[in-house]
């Protein structure tokens, strides 16, 4: 009876240090990380575009998390921009990290490609923006109308991929998936980003 008795105190001591360690410490951590002064909330409709970019698995292919180039030289090569930090992701609920780069980091995709129609043609047909790209295409996010109106936006496609008549349209989740991805563009100063080291001559 002793012995159960020891063992279960140890199980729940195990349990309070671990509990302590990876909850706790972390959450008092971070909730004292000081979020950068040019990060603005998402709007509604980035918020409903951020939930098409999950349910569509979006983040098992693409990172957001460019790393330091004293880890890894790569990321600040590719141009994908600064490293983040902490604060970056104050108004992620849940964080969208990634854990494999089957395509590029998307931090920063709303400062390298801020063109709208240019997000709209690489969901439609990534093959006619990335040649060698083996992204899917998201063509359920569109549809096909004969005709549209002034204001309408259309899906601007080169030939040979536009369709040999009529238009292709983004739907209301195309349109939001598109504007979540233009705001991801972390541009601004990090205020804790650590100082590079300094060289000796």
């Amino acid at each position: 009876m002793k012995r159960a008795l020891a063992i279960m105190v140890g199980a729940a001591l195990i349990l309070l240090l671990a509990t302590l360690t990876l909850v706790v410490m972390p959450y008092l951590q971070m909730s004292a990380e000081q979020v950068p002064p040019d990060l603005e909330p998402y709007t509604e409709r980035q918020l409903k575009g951020r939930q098409i970019y999950i349910a569509n698995g979006c983040v098992y292919c693409h990172s957001q998390q460019p790393r330091d180039p004293s880890f890894a030289s790569g990321d600040k090569d590719r141009g994908w921009g600064r490293p983040s930090v902490p604060g970056d992701y104050a108004y992620d609920t849940p964080h969208l990290l990634g854990t494999m780069r089957t395509g590029p980091d998307l931090f920063n995709i709303g400062a390298r490609q801020p063109s709208k129609d240019w997000h709209l043609l690489h969901l439609y047909n990534p093959q006619a923006v990335v040649k060698d790209s083996i992204m899917p295409p998201y063509r359920f996010l569109f549809r096909w109308v004969r005709s549209v109106g002034e204001d309408d936006p259309v899906v601007r496609l080169p030939e040979p991929y536009a369709p040999e008549e009529g238009y292709i349209v983004p739907t209301e989740q195309a349109l939001a998936l598109v504007d979540y991805l233009l705001a991801l563009d972390h541009t601004y100063p990090a205020p804790t980003l650590p100082e590079p080291e300094k060289t000796q001559e």
